[in-house]
């Protein structure tokens, strides 16, 4: 078991859990949406591509290669430490990430009373969509992911880290902020929700929850838990 909890948060664990993800998502909006497939994608991932486009990176692929790349990179600099049997690890994270799923899934449903009970009024709805946007919720698994856990959250400690302060500090000041900028990302751009207390302080805590599954679980476990997470809103009434 021990073997395992170390395995699940190998780079090259996450690499493999990741690629069948990226490549349904990527595949199925060229499937689904054709030369409309722009409209499909999250917001994290239009955000990636406008980087990429603003730096003469606008290939349709350049943002899964260079999602992808990292993770070979990080693979390649900790292979010696690999997984000895990267198939029952992959099952494992499965596993995981359907039960850590459900278990935010279970708290979005019961948030709206358990702030009441603390005094404060704020009422949640889980907002549902049809089932053939499955696709754009397993990217925002991905995408969101990447841009919040992976880069902001790890970026934002390192930083921290190399202007000495110490990661009792650091890490928690990192995760809270990496949670607020994902909660505050849904209410940004045209396509943005309008400002809503109870939305905000529940995304901050999801971003949170993801943080500590990313921490403790590994990469490939948070982008599982949160894909599994939208697709539950999406697909499950009620």
């Amino acid at each position: 078991m021990s073997t395992y909890l170390r395995s699940t948060r190998h780079p090259w664990a996450g690499f493999l859990f990741l690629l069948p993800l990226l490549v349904a998502y990527e595949g199925g909006l060229v499937w689904l949406g054709g030369d409309q497939a722009a409209r499909l994608r999250n917001g994290a991932d239009a955000w990636l591509r406008w980087a990429f486009e603003v730096f003469g990176a606008g290939h349709a692929l350049a943002a899964p290669a260079v999602v992808l790349g990292v993770m070979l990179a990080w693979s390649w600099w900790r292979w010696a430490d690999r997984p000895d049997d990267p198939v029952t690890v992959w099952f494992g994270m499965a596993f995981e990430s359907a039960i850590f799923a459900l278990v935010l899934w279970q708290f979005s449903r019961n948030f709206g009373p358990i702030i009441d009970g603390l005094g404060i009024k704020l009422q949640v709805t889980v907002r549902t969509a049809p089932a053939a946007q499955v696709l754009t919720f397993i990217g925002a698994g991905i995408y969101e992911e990447v841009l919040f856990r992976l880069g902001l959250f790890g970026g934002l400690v390192l930083l921290l880290g190399a202007v000495r302060i110490p990661w009792p500090v650091s890490v928690p000041l990192a995760a809270f902020a990496a949670a607020a900028a994902f909660a505050a990302a849904h209410h940004i751009g045209p396509y943005g929700e309008p400002m809503r207390a109870d939305y905000f302080v529940f995304r901050t805590i999801a971003g949170l929850y993801f943080t500590v599954l990313f921490v403790a679980r590994g990469f490939g476990i948070a982008v599982g838990a949160h894909a599994g997470y939208d697709v539950l809103v999406g697909v499950v009434v009620g």
